[in-house]
């Protein structure tokens, strides 16, 4: 009897081992955020020595913000702020959440290297590819401009669920989400990759990191901007506010109450702390201190909630955000 009390008691003290290991930050979302998430997690989990794990998915910007307002995860990735009708959802389920900046992005027009005709594009030539009326009309290079070959469009593009999809449509055609649908589409960035790389005649868009991973694979296209100069994307034209429309804030949301738990409230002051170094290294641009230091200092008020008031915004500067964060 006392075997068996005994085995009991071993086996109970097992499992609660267990559970103090169970630790789980669970992040979701978009594909754009995910090098630099996934960077800290790997970091942070070495420092936690395994007691925590850390688990990051890439459903895209809008798929995260679905599981995230259902209490499915405890942070968000997201390559677009949210939106008034995920605003709403979250709301509708009790969720709150902050609003943290980690980097800039360069949202980056690609091409296949073998390309020899492709020297730069205007916004306008973007749209007259990309645009719903294209569709099914516009299929060879020439129709959009005469000086290029008569030669097969192959279109590549993130999925209609990505904070991608909805930032290029609305800086490029004019609307989120308005976009043909017949190309290669996909929340994955890395089957884009694969497509491009392997066509000639293929165009698509993404997340500078997945470029800058893949500079032997891919060519990017500088973009005309407003002032009529092209601009190819890189942390000094971020910077210097140069390469737009298509410089955007990359963040997370994180669910309030998921903050009461100690391994979540850790891993976001770890990022806060590490996400300058790894957004580095991973290529994309690295906010000033001062956004890093605000982010914290709005956790540690319990100053919950968006600066975007619920919808997308082209051509915000690093120097804007920062003073919206600050007035928050």
């Amino acid at each position: 009897m006392k075997t068996l009390i005994a085995k009991t008691l071993a086996l109970s003290f097992a499992f609660a081992g267990l559970a103090a290991q169970a630790q789980v930050v669970k992040i979701d979302g978009s594909s754009t955020v995910f090098p630099i998430t996934e960077g800290v997690a790997e970091d942070f989990q070495k420092a936690k020595k395994g007691a925590v794990k850390v688990t990051v998915g890439i459903s895209g910007t809008g798929g995260g913000f679905k599981k995230f307002c259902r209490g499915e995860t405890d942070i968000s990735n997201a390559s677009r702020p949210i939106l008034a009708k995920e605003m709403a959802d979250c709301k509708a389920a009790g969720i709150e959440y902050y609003e943290l900046p980690v980097a800039f992005d360069a949202l980056t027009v690609v091409i296949n290297p073998r390309n020899s005709f492709l020297k730069q594009m205007t916004v306008a030539e973007l749209k007259a590819i990309y645009e719903p009326a294209a569709q099914g009309k516009i299929t060879r290079w020439n129709q959009v401009n005469p000086a290029w070959p008569d030669a097969p469009i192959k279109l590549f593009g993130a999925g209609a669920d990505s904070g991608t999809f909805d930032y290029f449509t609305e800086a490029i055609v004019g609307k989120a989400k308005s976009s043909r649908g017949d190309f290669t589409a996909s929340e994955d960035d890395n089957v884009l990759v694969q497509g491009i790389s392997s066509d000639v005649n293929a165009i698509g868009y993404f997340g500078y990191a997945y470029y800058a991973e893949n500079q032997n694979k891919l060519k990017a296209l500088p973009i005309v901007n407003p002032k009529g100069q092209a601009v190819a994307p890189s942390e000094a034209s971020v910077l210097a506010g140069t390469y737009e429309p298509l410089s955007r804030p990359i963040m997370i949301y994180v669910n309030a109450k998921s903050m009461a738990k100690p391994e979540v409230k850790e891993f976001v002051e770890y990022m806060m702390k590490n996400a300058a170094k790894i957004a580095k290294e991973v290529k994309y641009v690295p906010l000033p201190a001062k956004a890093y230091s605000l982010a914290l200092e709005h956790v540690a008020k319990g100053k919950k909630g968006t600066v975007f008031g619920g919808k997308n915004e082209v051509g915000l500067t690093i120097d804007e955000l920062l003073s919206r964060e600050a007035a928050l």
